[in-house]
């Protein structure tokens, strides 16, 4: 069976969330006035956002910029780092500033829900884990979020517990107080390891499990307790941990659910992708019963597999980070940033079409890559899903298409 990315549109590239068993939010599509057709929901994906630091100065609210890091004491150092290389930054900026033209080009794609992975704890907590790298953004720019109507953040990785169990309780409290689900942690295990449910309008739930694995630099401190907030860590990835996986997912899925893990997994860097991330990927849809497999860490995007008709995102790289002037970073191109539009059955599950929409982060700003970038990007990744029996194709206006078999 072949799936086709049909070619897509010309485009510009340019809610309650709680804890407890069931954390919900309504979609941020525009279903209620211009509902997909024939059973489909089509979900924005992105990896790792990153919102504090650099990008945290130039936002309204800025917190202390003091770090624990070993070259840099400063967050406003990495604003000046950017600046050096791209030009002055505005300060402060909008809350929707940094998602520059990606907003509007969602926006014409109104997907029915938005889900990315924050990699950023939110608070003004000044207790710092001392692990050296520290992201935080203040509370009070917990807007910058809700401008790109972000309708779940996953917790589960390696910074959320950056400033200590508070921050991450502030973190909780800030998501909740903007009416944004979260998944993969929490104020316990039960929590931690409960899906956020989205509700969408009229086409029925999308389910988001969150998980981390300490390949990815979580502490294995981190993880969450009978009584202890933290992360959803996935301790080991034997058929013990994959079945009680599948019988929580059992215990909490509906007729019609699409049913998504989200994974912190893996290093930053390199296109490899380990033997045992495609068996715990297949053993999520095999015997779980996932629908999507969504990776991220890798500061870059990595290869794609249709498996099944199930969709598996192995890395999808940073969606927005501060590295702009931080040397070393060129040959793997970590300024390119992919938003995935997966158009899935809301009978099956099974992709149905898969959109790339390339970007590159300059001035803390998601802008339309150039026609360069858009191309190096297109034969990167069909590169690297080709082994999968993925390709991926330059579209209209530098939409990227998957196809697959």
């Amino acid at each position: 069976m072949r799936g086709t990315q049909q070619a897509a549109p010309a485009l510009p590239i340019g809610a309650g969330a709680a804890g407890g068993a069931e954390k919900t939010s309504i979609g941020s599509g525009t279903a209620a006035s211009n509902p997909p057709e024939g059973g489909h929901l089509t979900l924005f994906l992105s990896g790792d956002v990153m919102l504090g630091r650099g990008i945290d100065q130039i936002l309204p609210s800025p917190s202390d910029p003091r770090l624990y890091e070993s070259f840099i004491t400063s967050a406003k150092d990495y604003v000046a780092l950017a600046e050096r290389v791209n030009g002055p930054i505005p300060s402060p900026v909008d809350f929707g500033y940094v998602w520059g033209d990606a907003a509007l080009a969602l926006a014409l794609r109104a997907p029915d829900v938005r889900i990315v992975n924050l990699e950023t704890s939110i608070t003004k907590c000044s207790l710092h884990d001392p692990k050296g790298i520290n992201y935080r953004m203040n509370p009070g720019n917990v807007a910058c979020l809700k401008a790109m109507r972000i309708d779940c953040c996953v917790l589960a990785n390696n910074h959320v517990l950056d400033w200590s169990q508070a921050g991450l309780l502030e973190t909780l409290e800030s998501l909740e107080g903007a009416k944004i689900a979260y998944a993969g942690a929490g104020r316990a295990h039960a929590e931690a390891a409960s899906p956020a449910v989205l509700r969408t309008k009229g086409q029925g739930r999308v389910l988001v499990f969150g998980f981390g694995l300490t390949t990815s630099g979580i502490p294995k401190k981190w993880a969450a307790g009978r009584a202890r907030g933290g992360v959803n860590v996935l301790d080991g990835t034997s058929a013990k941990a994959i079945t009680c996986i599948a019988d929580e997912v059992r215990s909490r899925r509906l007729a019609g659910d699409l049913l998504i893990a989200s994974i912190h997994w893996g290093s930053n860097w390199g296109y490899d992708i380990p033997v045992d991330q495609m068996s715990l990927a297949h053993d999520l849809i095999d015997t779980a019963g996932f629908d999507i497999v969504h990776g991220h860490s890798s500061h870059h995007p990595k290869g794609i597999e249709v498996y099944r008709g199930k969709l598996i995102l192995y890395g999808c790289g940073d969606f927005l980070n501060d590295y702009e002037g931080i040397k070393g970073l060129a040959p793997i191109r970590g300024d390119l940033a992919v938003a995935y539009l997966a158009q899935c059955s809301t009978t099956t599950g099974d992709l149905e079409m898969l959109s790339l929409m390339p970007f590159q982060i300059r001035n803390f700003q998601l802008r339309q890559a150039n026609d360069r970038d858009q191309a190096w990007l297109a034969q990167t990744l069909d590169r690297e899903s080709k082994p999968f029996g993925t390709h991926i194709a330059m579209g209209q206006d530098g939409v990227l298409n998957a196809q697959w078999q």
